[in-house]
């Protein structure tokens, strides 16, 4: 069973080891799940997940092998029809009428009865008190009543009396194909971690006091500078026009970059880079910095990212004069090429889903300019641009 759970677990992405997984045999032999389902779970998760974006496929995982889901029954005979899922009918019983009825006896009993009714049931089933279905008092099923039962496809709590909910899944905004939250973003940037102490001593040193008050026989405290994520980033991000349609996704990257990167410069274009850059799109117009001066004040260790949709003319990425705003002396190609020159690490975000980016000239050409190091904004995206960049 264990053996089964694990290779599924690996047949959904979660990358898990046999290492970990005999760390999970380990805590078992020792029993501390206690013989409980919900403290297998979190005991399970605990042991093979080591990345909070796969939450989400061991929860579903999980309850394939342990919770009854759908494709725990699969392509089998009595397998349950995912219509009966749905929401077919609502039952609506008195008082008097819930009194009425019964529990079966306690989840052990509940989980064999319902394996055998698994067995016997032939067909959907709506409503009464005995088969798998909706709108009954049957323990088993959705949208109906019972005392004490296991519900089965219904979108959420209603009277707060099923002893496990089989269809209850946690961490659903961490998973890889997910819309892109700020929370998600930060778990994708770590990936661009390189650790340094950096600054004042002022953090507790406590193996160092430890060690030399033994050797002095007093205490004597030592301290440390903070330790700190030394990565250093240059953010370049496209303003205005197509990228408005896409300012919340940019807004929390920048959300998130901001709180994950201590070094982080950010800078504002308009569909191509040209000469000159800015910081704050109020003051576009008269606070203009010089591209030349960016790269002279900024080494070539830093990182360079930027976002943007790269939809554009390609004129405006080839010829003099080609910007839609201002008349360029050079094309955006040549601050592109000095950019990437100077700064190698480098990439390009980009919120167009990425089965569009064929569509649209300027994309291709920006991916080639680039060397395709293009990913999508999405937070599989995101973790594939880091990875790059490290």
């Amino acid at each position: 069973m264990f053996i089964a759970f694990f290779e599924a677990l690996k047949a959904a992405g979660v990358p898990v080891s046999v290492r970990e997984y005999l760390t999970l045999m380990e805590a078992m032999d020792r029993d501390l799940a206690g013989r409980q389902v919900e403290t297998f779970y979190y005991l399970a998760r605990a042991s093979l997940v080591k990345d909070e974006r796969h939450l989400d496929k061991f929860d579903q995982v999980f309850g394939h092998c342990f919770k009854g889901l759908e494709a725990a029954v699969g392509e089998e005979a009595h397998a349950i029809p995912a219509e009966w899922l749905r929401k077919l009918a609502e039952k609506h019983l008195t008082d008097e009428e819930k009194k009425q009825i019964e529990a079966l006896g306690g989840l052990d009993k509940l989980l064999e009865t319902l394996a055998e009714r698994l067995k016997e049931q032939k067909a959907r089933h709506q409503g009464g008190n005995k088969w798998i279905g909706t709108g009954g008092t049957s323990p088993f099923g959705a949208y109906g009543y019972n005392p004490e039962g296991v519900r089965i496809g219904q979108d959420g709590n209603r009277n707060f009396r099923a002893v496990k909910v089989w269809d209850k899944r946690e961490f659903r905004d961490l998973d890889d194909q997910v819309e892109l939250g700020t929370r998600n973003i930060k778990v994708a940037l770590r990936r661009l971690r390189k650790f340094a102490r950096v600054g004042a001593a002022e953090e507790l040193d406590l193996d160092g006091t430890i060690r030399q008050t033994a050797r002095s026989g007093y205490l004597d405290v030592k301290l440390r500078p903070e330790r700190r994520n030394a990565v250093k980033v240059l953010l370049f991000l496209d303003v205005g026009g197509s990228m408005d349609w896409h300012i919340a996704q940019c807004e929390e990257l920048f959300s998130a970059a901001r709180s994950e990167f201590k070094y982080l410069e950010h800078f504002y274009f308009h569909n191509c880079v040209y000469e000159s850059v800015w910081r704050s799109n109020a003051r576009r117009s008269s606070e203009r910095i010089p591209l030349e001066n960016v790269l002279h004040t900024y080494s070539s260790d830093y990182k360079l990212i930027f976002v943007g949709d790269a939809s554009m003319g390609p004129y405006e990425v080839l010829y003099a004069n080609g910007s839609v705003e201002h008349n360029n002396p050079e094309p955006g190609k040549a601050w592109l090429g000095r950019l990437l020159a100077t700064y190698p690490r480098a990439v390009w975000l980009n919120p167009v889903q990425e089965n569009h980016w064929s569509y649209t000239d300027s994309i291709r050409l920006i991916g080639h300019i680039m060397e395709h190091r293009m990913f999508p904004l999405t937070v599989e995206g995101i973790d594939a641009a880091m990875r790059e960049l490290t």
